[in-house]
């Protein structure tokens, strides 16, 4: 660690959080927050500036699965060895989630980012601009707990672009819808603003979509690398390799992450309700409680789609995306009951041992 005094308020470290550190301090721990993760190596940042960091064997022993891990945006309890070193003791309880399905078979939980208090997501006015994936990062960040913001990106790039937010804030969900130019700086001020001392954004969307761009403009360097996109789909490859927390001096904080191809949900039925409030009103109006609103008779969703009140391709979207929030909910169930079972297993061979 360096010598130099770091604002750990000015990125997220309020009073509560020094209340529930205060067990950690009386073991001559110090507050930390990991910045980023390289598989177990992690960077930290402490009161003195930014260190290196590993997690004990105990800690490692104690996670029953990746998630419980510390990850970008965890405020931690550390150990400083030496001037640039560090060992990670604890994980300090998570405030927010901001989570998705990783990718695989298994039912498992990848973090994006812990203790999020804002989700930035960045979407193309041009040819990657798309109302359904939108859809689906309204309804994964409802899940978390955090307030979303829609960032159209390349306003500058687009003859349709008026068309396509007026669009955008119609299936947004309650999401406030911003329209800029990152490389023109047009709309960053704004997005800027919304960043304040003390606040956690995080950065989403596709590869491509000038999350770099944007990134740099918000802080005021170009400190991410920026690639040129295709020009006959519009699509890039990820400038961003790895997710990393940076402070906005005089505003609070950035957690920029690698462009998502594939965003699978980490969210429950109610969450996509959340995020299609419109379809929600509607469904109260059924005749029957128990509607699946695709095939009944006296369904209100699906007059309303047939007499062109709800369009038809975000009525799919909404049941596609909630066939796949009731699968997650049934996996999930059963994970937790296998696991609390092995762990009652556990138990009970320990105790049989001592008793022998």
């Amino acid at each position: 660690m360096n010598d130099s005094h770091f604002d750990l308020p000015a990125i997220g470290a309020s009073d509560r959080l020094y209340e529930i550190f205060q067990p950690h301090a009386g073991q001559g721990l110090v507050l930390g927050r990991i910045s980023a993760v390289h598989r177990e190596q992690y960077r930290v940042y402490t009161s003195t500036g930014e260190c290196r960091a590993q997690a004990i064997g105990a800690l490692l022993y104690r996670a029953e699965n990746p998630s419980e891990l510390p990850a970008v945006g965890d405020w931690v309890a550390v150990q400083p060895l030496g001037l640039s070193d560090a060992m990670v003791h604890a994980v300090l309880p998570r405030r927010t989630v901001f989570s998705r399905r990783a990718a695989g078979q298994r039912e498992q939980e990848q973090i994006i980012a812990a203790n999020v208090d804002l989700v930035l997501i960045v979407c193309g006015l041009d040819r990657e601009f798309n109302l359904r994936r939108i859809e689906r990062y309204v309804s994964l960040i409802r899940h978390s707990g955090v307030a979303a913001v829609i960032i159209l990106n390349k306003a500058d790039l687009c003859s349709a672009s008026d068309d396509r937010v007026t669009s955008a804030c119609q299936i947004a969900g309650g999401s406030s819808v911003i329209p800029v130019s990152a490389l023109a700086g047009d709309g960053t001020d704004q997005v800027r603003q919304l960043i304040s001392p003390g606040t956690t954004a995080a950065l989403t969307g596709s590869s491509g979509v000038g999350k770099s761009t944007l990134m740099n403009r918000l802080l005021g360097e170009d400190r991410q690398k920026v690639q040129e996109v295709r020009e006959t789909d519009s699509r890039g490859r990820h400038t961003t390799t790895n997710r990393e927390l940076i402070p906005i001096p005089g505003f609070g904080c950035l957690i920029d992450s690698p462009g998502m191809r594939e965003l699978q949900l980490w969210a429950g039925e109610q969450s996509v309700h959340y995020a299609f409030e419109d379809i929600a009103d509607l469904a109260e109006q059924c005749r029957f409680r128990d509607c699946t609103h695709t095939v009944e008779s006296g369904c209100e969703v699906i007059n309303a789609v047939e007499d062109g009140r709800l369009e038809r391709e975000r009525w799919q979207n909404y049941l596609k995306l909630s066939a796949e929030a009731r699968f997650h909910e049934r996996k999930t169930d059963i994970h937790a009951a296998l696991a609390q079972k092995q762990k009652w297993k556990a138990i009970h061979k320990a105790m049989r041992g001592k008793n022998r």
